[in-house]
């Protein structure tokens, strides 16, 4: 498994629709931790699908 201090490189992605209007539509809110997670990046959307896992380290994130 990954390490939380690890999560290796980013995997960018990218919206069949396109880029959005507003920055802020790439974003969700975990329902487990309570952390900004951008879609774009497939580490993080699979790290937030894991039960019961911590919050990346914010140098990890972008924040919208």
């Amino acid at each position: 498994m990954t390490k939380l201090s690890d999560p290796g490189p980013s995997i960018p992605g990218k919206r069949h629709e396109g880029e959005p209007d507003d920055e802020d539509e790439n974003f969700y809110i975990c329902k487990v931790c309570g952390q900004p997670v951008d879609m774009r990046d497939l580490r993080q959307v699979i790290w937030h699908e894991q039960p019961r896992h911590k919050p990346l380290k914010p140098e990890l994130v972008k924040k919208p």
